[in-house]
């Protein structure tokens, strides 16, 4: 099927409460460079493919600010009511979902997403179904278990990114599956439903903001980006 044959849809997490950032408001709300971190996630893929439609999932106490941060837009924007846990705030997303569509999943507090990274996705779940930004590890790591801690070859594990993206006859029948506390992320629920998941080169940049010294670094990476 030709990709002017799908549709676009961007379903944008926001519904977390960001506990560790110890901020009044949840984290992809503080604002960064005068703006909500959200809108900055938002303009990415707008500007990626000015077509999409945006799918935000956001908490019943947070619909207020989820509006104004997407105030700006011209955009269709779809508001959905976050679930208990990431898995169910994904899954309510999906439901707003027509077939047949590439289908982007992405945390809102990943402000820094690039464009270029957003178009290689698509591109990529084009052609192999599903398409996964991923790192290589810098530091060393270690595996635990009851008996102690033991090296292992940093070569063989990859930091998972977003925006995790596949076509939507793969990744809507995924999320028919009964939860499990190992659904992490979309790769993790398609994986369990026997579908292989393909990884690309994720961003450096792509930074998830957790903790207070985060947003400080997105802020100064954005403005080193447009200065």
């Amino acid at each position: 099927m030709q990709s002017s044959e799908r549709r676009r849809y961007a379903v944008i997490v926001a519904a977390g409460k960001g506990s560790r950032m110890g901020a009044p408001v949840a984290k992809q709300y503080l604002l960064m460079a005068g703006r909500p971190v959200l809108s900055y996630t938002l303009d990415a893929f707008v500007g990626a493919f000015p077509d999409i439609t945006i799918v935000l999932v956001h908490a019943e106490e947070d619909a207020g600010r989820a509006r104004e941060a997407a105030a700006h837009l011209s955009q269709q924007i779809l508001w959905v009511r976050g679930g208990q846990t990431r898995f169910h705030s994904v899954k309510q997303g999906l439901a707003a979902v027509s077939d047949p569509a590439v289908v982007f999943v992405h945390d809102g507090a990943r402000p820094l997403v690039s464009e270029s990274l957003i178009r290689t996705c698509h591109q990529q779940a084009l052609e192999k179904g599903s398409a996964v930004p991923a790192l290589k590890l810098k530091e060393s790591i270690r595996r635990l278990d009851a008996t102690g801690n033991y090296s292992v070859d940093r070569e063989a594990f990859r930091a998972i990114q977003t925006p995790q993206t596949f076509l939507s006859e793969i990744l809507l029948p995924a999320f028919d599956q009964p939860y499990q506390p190992a659904f992490t992320d979309e790769a993790s629920v398609v994986e369990h439903s026997g579908k292989p998941v393909h990884l690309i080169a994720g961003e450096e940049d792509n930074i998830k903001i957790t903790r207070p010294p985060d947003l400080w670094l997105a802020e100064h990476l954005w403005r080193t980006r447009h200065s």
